[in-house]
């Protein structure tokens, strides 16, 4: 009997199918074959072939970043800072990448917006990349947004353009806008020079995209070119301050001076109201921004006489020794009428200027040769720009003689039909002042490039001009408010009625008066125009002749001009109370 109860062994456990020993092996295969791929796919990016990693690297990164240029000052004669920039952030949003992480509050509030107009900013962004929240703040309060390392929030280094002197100079100087572009001015003008050539710099960022090092500088800025202009600071303040008064006064709509060195053609004081701020535009307007004395024209009235008289003389038809008679103080010229105020019968040409005669600066004109007449007026810069490089400068209007009608040529002789502006006028009598000679108008100090200076008229008749124009200024002639205590001055008043529709207006006119002090050898002339007075005075020597009488005065004591009418002790002692 067989007592052995174990059951018998199971021999099929041990059997191994030879379809699944085939499948295991083919598996093995392939991952040993996935491996070996990766393997060699890591060698070759990581050793081999590492370039297209780094490149990839290097665009997450690494960025090439604009650096801004930093703009070139203008200053005055003596260097005083009339535009300088200043360094200021910007600040920027990636709206995929901005996570305000509940700190939105404080972000606006450091943005100087409120949470409301913060959110409805954010809403208009859409699907852009790179949208500006702030322009130009303050570094210190930028540096505090940069301390929150708030995720798609950057800082941008810019710089910003201010004006030390505001409104004095702002018509000359103009402004930039916020990509620091000239729009006005000598901004405008001299753009290219004084913006420089912004620098490129490259910087390695971490995951949230802020800077991280410096990597390598590979343009370094170009700053622009710093610019010296021919203002005379002082002198600039005076006329600002002194035509700004005036118009007020006067309840004019605007105002314009301008003041030259007769001897180089310099610029030294531009002057226009209404103003602006350049520093603030928030509520600027467009007409306070034109720079008139430059851009706006008009008919120059009775300062045209000089220029008649030096014609006549020039031609060596007239001398000072000659005599017109204006009687009956009217002439008819064709179908229209000239007239003076009053009958002066028979005149000289200094009584002519003194007086301000219509008909005998008609005589002249309709005794001179039409072509001599336009050749010196053309000369002296009327009809043509004076190219000192402002932006819109005026042409003005000198109709060419061969189309002259007798009448156009006696009403040019007293300054209508025809049209000038402040500088233009300026400087045509810095010829007078400067013995015929003409120098080239100059914004910027020192030598220029431009054309040398040019005899327009005899150095003698300029000279006998002068004499005559003093009488103007006396107690006798249309000007004795343009007096200059301790100084001899030579001037010629315009009032001017205002062309309107259908003919010249009654009741709008233009106050002008053009001078030169000291007489006796100028070292200054200005031109001051009133635009529309509506205080009861209109005339050029009761509304503008005064504004010259008082910047002159200051300006002769802070130019250090030795006096040259000392002879009157009533002259003397109002210049001596002047000094104190």
């Amino acid at each position: 009997m067989n007592f052995d109860t174990q059951p018998p062994k199971d021999d099929t456990a041990k059997v191994i199918v030879p379809e699944l020993a085939g499948r295991r092996r083919f598996i093995l295969a392939c991952f040993m074959l996935v491996m070996c791929a990766l393997i060699w796919r890591a060698v070759d990016l990581q050793v081999l072939n590492n370039a297209f990693l780094q490149k990839r690297g290097k665009a997450v990164y690494l960025r090439d970043i604009k650096l801004p240029a930093y703009r070139g000052k203008i200053t005055d004669a003596e260097g005083h800072a009339l535009a300088i920039s200043a360094p200021v952030s910007s600040v920027w949003i990636n709206p995929r990448q901005l996570d305000l992480a509940g700190k939105k509050a404080e972000f606006a509030k450091l943005l100087g917006m409120s949470l409301k107009s913060l959110n409805n900013k954010l809403d208009k962004v859409g699907s852009r990349r790179f949208v500006y929240l702030r322009r130009h703040m303050d570094p210190q309060v930028a540096e505090k947004i940069d301390e929150m390392q708030l995720s798609g929030v950057y800082l941008q280094k810019e710089y910003r353009r201010y004006y030390p002197d505001g409104e004095v100079a702002a018509h000359l100087v103009g402004f930039t806008n916020i990509d620091d572009e000239g729009q006005e001015g000598l901004e405008l003008a001299f753009n290219e020079q004084l913006k420089g050539v912004a620098g490129v710099e490259r910087i390695l960022r971490d995951g949230k995209r802020r800077m991280v090092k410096h990597v390598d500088d590979i343009r370094a800025p170009i700053p622009g070119k710093d610019m010296q202009l021919s203002i005379d600071r002082r002198l600039q303040y005076l006329a600002y301050r002194e035509l700004k008064s005036a118009v007020a006064q006067q309840q004019a709509k605007s105002g314009s001076l301008v003041i030259l060195n007769p001897k180089t053609g310099e610029v030294l004081a531009v002057a226009n109201q209404p103003a602006f701020n350049p520093n603030d535009r928030s509520k600027l307007k467009a007409s306070h921004v034109r720079n008139r004395a430059f851009i706006d024209v008009f008919e120059p009235g009775s300062t045209m006489k000089p220029f008649t008289v030096a014609a006549g003389m020039e031609s060596g038809l007239f001398n000072d020794k000659s005599i017109i008679d204006t009687n009956p103080g009217r002439m008819k010229v064709g179908r229209s009428q000239i007239r003076d105020h009053r009958n002066y019968g028979k005149i000289d040409l200094a009584t002519l200027l003194l007086k301000s005669s219509n008909v005998a600066s008609s005589k002249i004109a309709l005794a001179v040769e039409p072509k001599s007449f336009w050749s010196l007026l053309h000369k002296l810069g009327f009809g043509q720009v004076t190219a000192n490089g402002f932006p819109g400068e005026a042409r003005g209007k000198l109709v060419a003689y061969e189309s002259w009608r007798p009448i156009e040529r006696a009403t040019l002789a007293y300054g209508y039909g025809m049209s000038t502006s402040v500088l233009q006028l300026a400087h045509a009598y810095s010829a007078l002042a400067n013995d015929g000679l003409l120098q080239p108008v100059s914004l910027i100090r020192g030598p220029q490039t431009a054309a040398p200076a040019e005899r327009v008229m005899n150095a003698e008749v300029a000279k006998k001009i002068r004499t005559m124009l003093k009488g103007v200024v006396s107690k006798a002639g249309t000007a004795p408010r343009a007096q200059v205590a301790g100084y001899t001055v030579a001037g010629k008043t315009g009032t001017v009625k205002k062309f309107a529709k259908g003919g010249y207006s009654e009741d709008k006119y233009l106050g002008v008066f053009a001078g030169m002090v000291p007489a006796n050898k100028p070292e200054l002339v200005m031109v001051v125009l009133i635009d529309e007075p509506q205080a009861g005075d209109y005339y050029g020597g009761l509304v503008a002749a005064p504004v010259f009488s008082r910047i002159m005065t200051a300006a002769m004591r802070l130019m250090n001009v030795v006096p040259d009418n000392i002879a009157a002790p009533a002259v003397m002692a109002s210049f001596a109370r002047d000094v104190k």
